[in-house]
Formats: C-alpha cells, sequence, structure tokens
C-alpha cells in the first residue's frame, strides 16, 4: 500500500467505532469525507449491514474534529430507536481513542417525550398548551430552575436521552437534589456538544430550527448533517407543510379575533401603550377582514360542492381563486370605510392596505392571537383556528406564485376541507443544505440516489452519490417472485386473493419461524388476511389505532413466539408503522411475504405531483419519481426488515408478477437477483430448501 493509501486509512479509521471495517465501509466513509471536506453533499444508498451510521459517523468527526473553526454535526433521523444506536456508536468511538479528548455528545426527543411534570402524558396538543402557560406563569418549578454545573455531567459521557432525563432529577443544586428541566438542559448543552441527536424538524422545520440554533447559540453554517433514513425527508417536508381550512375554521378564527380584539382593548385601557394601540389597530383590521371573508369561504366550499362530478369526491382549486376571497374582503372594507390606512397613525403607513401587503399582515396577526382554549371539545380544539387559518396563509404566501403549491377540495365529511400540498419539498430543503456547511444523506433504499439529489435540490457540482452493494450474499437473502399472481385491478378477483392466501400458506409451510406480511393498504389487507386462518401460525394484524406501545411490543412478541416454539404470522402495510419503523433484530423474522406493489392510488394530488414532476425533472422522470420508485423504495424498506446484521438471513416473496415488468425492475438495485415461482408447491419447496442450506449464525 502507498504512503498515501495508508494515510487515507488512517484517517478512516481515526473515528471509526469498529476494530475491523465492514464490507463498503472504508469506502463510505472516505467518499463521505472528500465530500464533507470540500463544504459538499454525500448520497449513500447503504444496504443494511454496511454500518452506516459508524461510517457516516467517522466522516463527519474526521472533519469537525480537525476544522479550524468549531463545528457541529446534527444527527437527524425520524425514529427514536435510532437515537440509541448513535449514542452506543460514540460511546464505541470514545473507547477506541482512550486517552485522547472523548467525542460530546446530546441526545433529544420532543418536549413532551422529555417532560417530567404530569401533564406530558396528555395529547399532544393539550400538552403544548399546558406548558406554554406553565412557562409563562413561572409555575413550572423545573423550567425555571437554575442547574449550575448540569452542562458539564451531561457532556461528560455520552447519554441516551431516557438517562439525560434521570440525571436531572439526581443532580445537585445548591446540596439539594432539585427537578431541572431536561428539555431544558439537554437543549442548553446541545451547543458545547460535538455531536447532536434530534429529529428532522431540527433543521427542516423553520419555526422549531430558529428557535433551537438560538438556544443551542449554533449558526446554520456551523453546522454538518447526517441525515438517516433520508429517504423519508421529503415526505416529511411535505407533510410538514400541509395546511387546512374548512369554513368552520374560518368562522372560528374569526370569534378568536374578535377575543383578541377585546382583550388587546382591555390592556390598552390600563397601560395606554402605544404598542398595545398599535397590535390593536392591526388586530382590528384583521378582525373586519375576516368578518367579511368567512361568508365568502363559506359561499367558496357551496360552489366546490356543486361543482364536483357525480363520482368524484375531489377537485383542486386554483391559488388565485382562494386569494381572490382575501382581496375582495380587504376592497369591500375599504369601500365600506374608506380607508386606506389602518389608522391616523403614521407608524402604521406601512401596514396599509396595499395588494402585496394584505396576505402577510393578515397570517401575521393570525398567527399573534392569543386566546382561552376550550379543552372539552377534544384535541382538535385546543390549537386556535385562527392559528390553522394563519398557517394556510404564510403557506401560500410563500408558494402560491409557483406550480409548487397545489390546493385540494376534498368533499368528505359535514363541510368539507381545503388541504395545501407542497409539491416539491426542495422548495424547503435546498435553501438549507446550501446554508450548512455539508450532509451526509443515506438509507438502504436512497435508490436512485439521483433522484433523491434532484428531489431536495442538492447543488449538483457539489453532490456525490453512490449506491453500494448489499453486504449480505444473495444466498442469505434469495427473493422469489410469484409469477402467477397480480393485485392489479383489473384482476383483482376472490379467486386471484385464494392463491395468494396459497402462496402465504405454502411460505408458512416451508418456515421454521415467525412471518411477516405487507400488503399495499389496510383495505387490501383485510380482504385477503382479515377473515383468513392460516394453518400452524397465530395471525396478528396491524391496525390503524395501535398505540406507539402497541408498535413497541411487537418486537418482544415475536421474540418470545421464537424462543418458546411457537410462530406469529404478522400482517402490515407497506409504508406504515410495520414495514418500516422496526427493526427486526435477532433472527426473529425468517421470511417476509409482499402483497402487490403500493403504488398510490389516483387522486387530484397524485395527478399535480405528476405533472409538476414533469416540468422540473423531464416526462421520463415524471411517472418513476413520483409513482414506481416510491412504491419499490417501500417493497425494499419491508424486505430489509428481517436482515439487521451479518448473521442473519430470511426469505422474501414477492407475490406480484409485475416486479419481473421492464417498468418496476428498473426501479431495483442491479446487484439484487430474483427467482421464480409459478405455484404455492414451487414455493413451499423453495423455502424448504433455503432453511434447510442456510442458518443463523446462533443456529450453526
Amino acid at each position: 500500500m502507498t504512503e498515501e493509501g495508508s494515510q487515507k486509512n488512517a484517517d478512516v479509521f481515526a473515528f471509526l467505532a469498529h476494530e475491523n471495517p465492514r464490507p463498503g465501509q472504508i469506502e463510505m466513509i472516505q467518499e463521505s469525507t472528500e465530500a464533507l471536506r470540500s463544504e459538499g453533499y454525500h448520497l449513500a444508498a447503504a444496504p443494511t449491514g454496511i454500518g452506516k451510521t459508524a461510517a457516516a459517523l467517522a466522516a463527519a468527526l474526521e472533519i469537525t474534529q480537525n476544522s479550524t473553526q468549531r463545528k457541529h454535526i446534527f444527527f437527524l433521523t425520524s425514529r427514536q430507536s435510532q437515537h440509541r444506536i448513535v449514542v452506543d456508536t460514540v460511546r464505541r468511538i470514545n473507547q477506541r481513542r482512550k486517552g485522547k479528548t472523548p467525542i460530546t455528545l446530546v441526545d433529544m426527543i420532543g418536549q413532551a417525550g422529555m417532560c417530567v411534570q404530569p401533564f406530558a402524558k396528555e395529547s399532544s396538543l393539550v400538552f403544548s398548551m399546558m406548558c406554554s402557560n406553565a412557562r409563562k406563569t413561572k409555575s413550572c418549578r423545573p423550567w425555571i430552575t437554575r442547574a449550575p454545573g448540569l452542562t458539564k455531567r451531561i457532556l461528560d459521557s455520552p447519554l441516551h436521552v431516557d438517562e439525560l432525563v434521570e440525571l436531572t432529577k439526581i443532580h445537585r443544586v445548591g446540596g439539594e437534589i432539585t427537578q431541572t428541566c431536561p428539555w431544558k438542559a439537554a437543549r442548553e448543552a446541545a451547543g458545547k456538544a460535538d455531536v447532536f441527536v434530534g429529529d428532522y424538524n431540527h433543521i427542516f422545520d423553520e419555526g422549531v430550527r430558529k428557535s433551537s440554533l438560538e438556544a443551542m447559540g449554533i449558526a446554520l453554517e456551523d453546522i454538518i448533517v447526517v441525515v438517516d433514513e433520508a429517504h423519508n425527508l421529503p415526505n416529511r417536508i411535505r407533510m410538514t407543510m400541509e395546511r387546512v381550512i374548512t369554513p368552520t375554521i374560518a368562522r372560528n378564527a374569526t370569534i378568536e379575533l374578535e377575543e383578541y380584539k377585546e382583550t388587546l382593548t382591555a390592556h390598552y385601557l390600563q397601560s395606554n401603550s402605544v404598542a398595545v394601540a398599535v397590535e390593536l389597530d392591526v388586530a382590528t383590521w384583521a378582525f373586519e377582514i375576516m368578518k367579511i371573508a368567512r361568508t365568502k369561504f363559506a359561499d367558496l366550499f357551496r360552489q366546490l360542492h356543486s361543482d364536483l362530478p357525480n363520482d368524484s369526491e375531489e377537485s383542486r382549486v386554483e391559488v388565485p381563486r382562494f386569494l381572490d376571497i382575501i382581496h375582495r374582503a380587504c376592497d369591500e372594507y375599504e369601500g365600506l370605510t374608506g380607508q386606506k390606512t389602518l389608522a391616523d397613525n403614521p407608524e402604521l403607513a406601512d401596514l396599509g392596505v396595499e395588494r402585496s401587503h394584505r396576505l402577510p399582515r393578515l397570517a401575521d396577526v393570525l398567527l399573534r392571537v392569543e386566546v382561552d382554549l376550550d379543552a372539552g371539545e377534544g384535541e382538535d380544539a385546543m390549537e386556535p383556528d385562527a392559528h390553522r387559518m394563519g398557517h394556510i396563509l404564510k403557506c401560500i404566501e410563500a408558494f402560491g406564485e409557483s406550480t409548487a403549491l397545489s390546493l385540494v377540495f376534498n368533499a368528505k365529511g359535514r363541510e368539507g376541507k381545503i388541504t395545501s400540498h407542497l409539491l416539491d419539498p426542495g422548495l424547503v430543503s435546498g435553501p438549507v443544505f446550501s446554508s450548512i456547511h455539508g450532509a451526509i444523506l443515506m438509507s438502504g433504499t436512497l435508490y436512485p440516489p439521483q433522484m433523491y439529489s434532484d428531489i431536495l435540490d442538492l447543488p449538483a457540482a457539489k453532490t456525490t452519490k453512490t449506491a453500494y452493494s448489499s453486504p449480505f450474499a444473495g444466498e442469505r437473502r434469495p427473493v422469489l417472485v410469484a409469477k402467477d399472481v397480480s393485485t392489479k385491478y383489473s384482476q383483482r378477483t376472490p379467486a386471484m386473493w385464494q392463491k395468494i392466501r396459497d402462496h402465504i400458506q405454502a411460505l408458512i409451510d416451508g418456515t421454521p419461524g415467525n412471518v411477516a406480511v405487507f400488503s399495499p393498504s389496510y383495505r387490501m389487507m383485510d380482504e385477503i388476511l382479515g377473515e383468513t386462518s392460516f394453518k400452524g401460525i397465530r395471525k396478528v394484524i396491524e391496525s390503524r389505532d395501535w398505540t406507539k406501545n402497541d408498535i413497541d411490543s411487537i418486537v418482544e412478541t415475536l421474540r418470545s413466539a421464537k424462543d418458546s416454539g411457537q410462530r406469529i404470522l404478522l400482517c402490515g402495510v407497506h409504508g406504515a408503522r410495520l414495514s418500516e419503523g422496526i427493526d427486526y433484530n435477532g433472527g426473529i423474522l425468517d421470511a417476509v411475504a409482499c402483497v402487490g406493489i403500493p403504488n398510490p392510488p389516483p387522486s387530484v394530488l397524485s395527478d399535480s405531483l405528476k405533472a409538476y414532476a414533469g416540468d422540473r425533472f423531464g416526462k421520463n422522470n415524471a411517472w418513476r419519481y413520483t409513482v414506481t420508485q416510491p412504491a419499490i423504495n417501500a417493497v425494499l424498506q419491508a424486505m430489509g426488515r428481517p436482515i439487521r446484521s451479518v448473521g442473519d438471513r430470511a426469505l422474501i416473496l414477492l407475490l406480484d408478477q409485475r416486479h419481473t415488468d421492464r417498468t418496476y425492475i428498473s426501479c431495483y438495485p442491479t446487484d439484487l437477483r430474483m427467482n421464480s415461482t409459478n405455484g404455492p408447491q414451487t414455493t413451499a419447496s423453495f423455502a424448504r430448501r433455503f432453511f434447510s442450506k442456510v442458518h443463523t449464525l446462533e443456529e450453526v
């Protein structure tokens, strides 16, 4: 090996948690480090087993620890289970670096998840209201308690978030144990840590990002971001930007504005404050506008209902049509009052009702509304409808002039609703990525990397992309495609459903342990599996109503069944929590069957996505970017559930002949090989042969 090559490997090992690198791991570290060194971005389609968490941390730490200016690593993931893996990885790094300065870390989850108050068990909206009120009134003692030395104790050794919470319960202040707010303590310590572990929203939600980084004292340009399970990021951004309006929301927002105006009036009479007078004037203007607009919104919804074709429940709403309601309300108010400004006060001159000022001013005051909420009408009542109205107006203000915003009317329910959808997550992520020091985006299904680079608007000149080969030989995870079944709409018959059931029973017959079956939808799962009993196995079906505790208990249920010699058929849905959010570690799943292909159903939104992708990325990419590739990536996620370590083995059965069609097979990694079965008997024989020859390391 050359001297230069030896130096590169020395750099690779400097912050690696593993004593011996895994196949592909050195390449991922080197390519990630090179990208970060030039303040760029690396997309790693890295299958399970490559050790991507350790590789990403090794590369990022190589840059931050050798930088002349302080840099921070933000390791972002949507799964709390991944937090523990990151903390354990940093602990191993420190063990290997004995005698050197240890890497410091802060692990955080949502505020409610770290709260020690009894109201932390309430719904998210109830908690938010009660926490906010407790802080404002200074009745939350943990929040106002100062804890000298706590930051140092948090940074002394990497802590899982639950360990950090426990530490705040035993930390002594003035010789006495005094409970401190764990969430506040973690945020204060994060600014001094080398690695911060948290959710996507700390960087990709504008409001959370602003408050988090300000509290941490960290500048965006001093952050290297590691995005774990990065295939989820585009949809997560889209979901964050979704906003809903109904006639009731418009009406309630008006009532809340009136209440807010009355509160301001009382404050002004007591204080005679100019600032309160200014806010009162703006709130009065907003109230009068909304008083007119709410009736026009009601008219719009009635018209949208009547315009729907008989066979449809939804339609697209043109943004100008929505905005016209606000502008007509302003015009009508001006016509009634003759006002061209909100008041005679010269400080309010720039708040006039000029067209360009109307939307942002109305949105801003709606978002500032503070009212007493009635907790007795369900948790939806806990967020002011004025805020809901303000959010959708903000969304329209930011993206309404582009074709990237789609407003969709859905007639379901008593009134129907209009939902805003951001079609291009790159409008949010692009500016963020351009502002940070660099990033590593990784996932087992970040495939193809170029698609995610396009969708997230990463700077092409500074972005590298690699799809790494799976370290699992094909014989440890063979893929079997049933060529005699399909869930294509024209072939959905009782006879076809029975063929699929027969293949599942055959897989069960040839498999020694637990089996998981994932379907494209809850409806199809119920049709095929709901009323069916399978021989030799106990069926557990995922429910939409399952709580987090229900989901968390699944792994232990499967492990207990395996240990006791029993078997479970776990039935879930592609894209739901059982198919993506759980690591079935320890070889507790022997086989996975994927029913059909989870293409999104036809809708106004899916049509808008395809049209926008065609304009943005070219017609050849439109269908793949919005339909086929996301569907196959959901299947790949399910296929990866049982293989969590080198010692695991599993059989994958794809129950739809279309997987080998040109349209879909091109969406799979090039190193994935498929075998065929033409009937249940062949499926059972293949399974028996596989499990008789290939064993887990525990069985060897």
